[in-house]
């Protein structure tokens, strides 16, 4: 038997655990449906409610699975962050199945930038980038012969015998997504997470996804699972899939994990058609980009059912979106969240903060745009260096031999920024209280407008009241 596991424990990410918005792990999911309707039997590790890396050892001893694939959900951007905590449940998971006597393969994102890790934990093989193809591969391959030599499997990063990395040839991206089954949703404890989400929130939300990758270059966006290219399932095999998940799984909300959503004004009106002629519509949330918010795009989401739209807005500083090669402008951000309000969206917006060459003033024009154009929601971070972005190659010098968050509420700033970590919290709950309040509160600012020249005269910070 193959059990297929991820290592996102909810309990491990105090910020989470507090928002309670858990989704179940969908690539995980994926991989399931294939290797079963490749014939594999298969059985599922859910770690995101689950107590800890015990509850994985007692499903090891009762399940006996001859390989363990840790298969971590490439489609939510919390695993995509690669925090310590995550790394090391991983590497502790890797342990106790080899420990059983298990083989082992892990994909995902870190796994992707530092295979070393994982294969130095004891996992037989990684797989870089989109792994589903060649999972399938190895998995038969393994079936037809225990001792195949991995060298001659594609798409796998191997231990070399000498310190290193080997590569094996590529294998074939994944590019007919309507031939994927759907989700092995069966596999999972729905009644868990209708449970959590329905006692923390009085509704019960679901993930789904409508595509792989983001063609757009900002800088700082690391890409090791899909890279630049972008592949869309059709709009009819979307509503198809949204009726069958009302019939099967009965969400009140779904999440579309996409890291850009529709893309095109012809992709998006066919959705809100063929969710219409389905009856298939369930409120949703997605992710997109100021500047594809035109009106025609906003009415059809809103027409499909769309209710709330999270915006890479970043900063409210023109310069500072160059530098990130946005390629967006200040102008597109107000007019997306006017366009998306105007339908009766909620409009929200991802803000980052630090990025070079951030100064004060850069964060006074954030501030100031939020105050003007009133998100109804922000999600604040500082600029975190991935490996494979041209960011993390401006700023490698500056790292120091932590590179990775603890967790997603770290917040750490882990290169020479403008200011310290402890300075850029204080920020971020500023942001988040003029939202959350709809008030200025100016002596908060005038505080840290004072804390700020105090740091730019070298001096250390006060502690926080």
């Amino acid at each position: 038997m193959i059990l297929l596991a991820h290592s996102y424990y909810l309990r491990n990410d105090p910020k989470q655990l507090a928002r309670m918005k858990p989704y179940p792990p969908l690539a995980t999911l994926l991989g399931a449906a294939l290797l079963r309707e490749r014939g594999h039997p298969v059985g599922l590790f859910d770690a995101m409610l689950a107590s800890g890396p015990e509850a994985f050892a007692a499903v090891l001893a009762d399940t006996r699975p001859t390989v363990v694939a840790i298969l971590e959900d490439n489609f939510n951007y919390l695993t995509k962050m690669c925090t310590v905590r995550m790394r090391e449940a991983a590497c502790v998971m890797i342990g106790m199945a080899r420990a059983q006597g298990c083989r082992v393969v892990v994909n995902g994102s870190d796994a992707s930038d530092r295979p070393g890790l994982y294969l130095e934990a004891g996992a037989d093989a990684v797989l870089p980038g989109e792994g589903e193809a060649n999972l399938l591969t190895l998995i038969d391959a393994w079936g037809a012969d225990a001792a195949v030599p991995l060298r001659t499997i594609p798409g796998l990063a191997l231990a070399d015998g000498q310190g290193g990395i080997a590569y094996t040839a590529a294998g074939p991206p994944l590019r007919d997504l309507d031939a994927l089954p759907v989700p092995a949703w069966d596999l999972v404890d729905v009644a868990a997470y209708r449970q959590a989400w329905r006692s923390a929130h009085g509704r019960f939300s679901w993930n789904m996804v409508t595509s792989r990758g983001c063609p757009f270059g900002c800088n700082w966006c690391a890409k090791p699972i899909f890279g630049r290219r972008y592949v869309q399932r059709s709009p009819e095999a979307v509503a198809a899939e949204m009726q069958r998940l009302k019939a099967e799984v009965g969400p009140d909300h779904v999440w579309f994990a996409d890291d850009i959503f529709g893309l095109t004004p012809a992709w998006i009106r066919g959705f809100a058609q063929a969710v219409g002629r389905r009856q298939s519509r369930i409120p949703f949330m997605i992710q997109s980009r100021v500047d594809l918010m035109q009106p025609d795009v906003v009415s059809a989401l809103a027409d499909a059912g769309a209710e709330e739209v999270w915006l890479g807005v970043e900063s409210g500083s023109q310069r500072i979106l160059d530098a990130m090669e946005k390629e967006t402008r200040v102008e597109e951000i107000r007019a997306a969240t006017r366009i998306l309000r105007a339908h009766g969206i909620r409009a929200c917006w991802f803000i980052q903060l630090g990025y070079p060459p951030e100064a004060w003033d850069d964060v006074l024009l954030t501030r100031d745009l939020i105050r003007a154009e009133r998100p109804d929601d922000i999600g604040v971070s500082v600029a975190y260096p991935l490996p494979g972005t041209k960011f993390y190659a401006s700023v490698r010098g500056e790292l120091g031999p932590r590179e990775n968050w603890e967790d997603t509420g770290d917040l750490a700033m882990l290169f020479r920024g403008a200011y310290p970590t402890e300075f850029y919290r204080r920020v971020r709950d500023a942001l988040h209280h003029e939202v959350n309040t709809g008030t200025a509160d100016e002596a908060r600012w005038s505080e840290l407008a004072r804390e700020e020249s105090l740091l730019q005269s070298g001096e250390t910070l006060p502690a926080a009241s």
